[in-house]
């Protein structure tokens, strides 16, 4: 196993290479880099490039090192050069890329464009928000999928098994986003009921509450955007674990373990969870990444709520590249991490599972 995991380990290595390589080449064609909105500010407010502190030195450059930009017209030729030179365009992509990367084998992330704050600060100030969506989601879903689907596989066929079904596949088919507007609309303040707070994740008044205030107040605040952001996870969790049982189910062990006089719940808990379980376990980076991820940039953006998400959005529109590319490294290593931690979950629940022998 140690071998296998140094292999998984080894091969994050080209695995980030080719992640940055396709990103960064794919900016060199993207208009409207951060040099040309500087000049489109600049053009559009007056003087406001007196002061300019760029911030932005090799590491992150993306797209824009030309020598003419469109509506460049009217600016001094030195404010251009010096806007190249400070964010680091002036070089050719191929300088800026190895120099980039090697910043990032140092673990410095530059800092950001328009912020004059540091990507790894950025990422540390709106990380908690994006770890309460996506844990509260996940542990949610699968406290609820996982004993919803043992039950629709012990009962399949029955009217619960009906009923249930239809509710899911409701649940399933409605968009996140959709169901993020429609509980703002319900309990939010807006044509019916204002049970729940409309943004953010705490309450202005937070520093003065107790502590079971604070708990209390947080809860009330993340209630609505866990729920969102809970409900396409725990559709696809629920009808996995139902059928990865009913496929355990049909087999002769299980039959065999009744022919035996085992009570029925140590037939299920005791053989059947166990194998049924390694496909649900598997399936759990997928489920914490897709909502940590995927389905925070929507919900964190309808509910005003300051995430990681949201700041990927907003730096991309920005062309904020050292931010862009800072945390598309981070979060590309992140999901490389946990796939290599759900294998290690595999052996865990089943030790008879060797990768090596796999491998071999």
């Amino acid at each position: 196993m140690g071998a296998y995991i140094l292999r998984r380990l080894l091969l994050i290595i080209p695995t980030l290479l080719g992640i940055m390589i396709i990103n960064f080449a794919l900016v060199q064609f993207v208009p409207g880099g951060p040099i040309e909105q500087i000049i489109a500010r600049a053009q559009g407010e007056g003087d406001v490039f007196q002061g300019f502190a760029g911030g932005g030195d090799e590491a992150g450059g993306g797209g824009g090192g030309s020598e003419e930009y469109a509506g460049a017209r009217g600016l001094p030729p030195e404010f251009i050069a010096e806007l190249e030179r400070e964010f680091g365009f002036d070089k050719p992509p191929v300088e800026r890329f190895f120099s980039m990367l090697w910043d990032y084998m140092r673990l410095d992330f530059g800092e950001s464009y328009f912020r004059s704050i540091s990507v790894i600060d950025l990422v540390i100030e709106k990380m908690p928000v994006s770890i309460s969506l996506g844990l509260w989601s996940t542990v949610i879903a699968y406290l609820v999928s996982i004993p919803l689907g043992i039950r629709k596989a012990v009962r399949d066929g029955t009217s619960f098994d009906t009923w249930t079904s239809a509710a899911i596949i409701v649940a399933y088919a409605i968009p996140g986003f959709l169901f993020a507007i429609l509980l703002l609309v319900l309990f939010a303040g807006g044509s019916y009921f204002q049970i729940f707070p409309l943004r953010g994740l705490t309450s202005d008044n937070w520093e003065d509450l107790s502590l079971i205030g604070k708990v209390l107040d947080y809860f009330w605040h993340i209630a609505l955007p866990v729920l969102a952001s809970t409900i396409a996870a725990f559709a696809t969790l629920t009808l996995l674990t139902k059928n990865s049982f009913l496929d355990e189910i049909k087999k002769q062990y299980v039959i065999t373990a009744r022919a035996k006089g085992l009570p029925e719940k140590r037939v299920l808990y005791g053989h059947v969870f166990r194998n049924a379980m390694l496909i649900v376990i598997a399936g759990f980076p997928a489920v914490f990444i897709g909502v940590f991820f995927s389905g925070s940039l929507i919900i964190e953006t309808i509910f005003s709520l300051d995430g990681l998400g949201r700041l990927g959005f907003e730096a991309a529109v920005a062309r904020d590249y050292p931010v862009i590319f800072g945390t598309l490294f981070i979060f590309g290593l992140i999901g490389l991490v946990v796939g290599i931690l759900s294998d290690l979950m595999y052996v865990l629940v089943d030790p008879r599972i060797d990768f090596e022998k796999r491998e071999g």
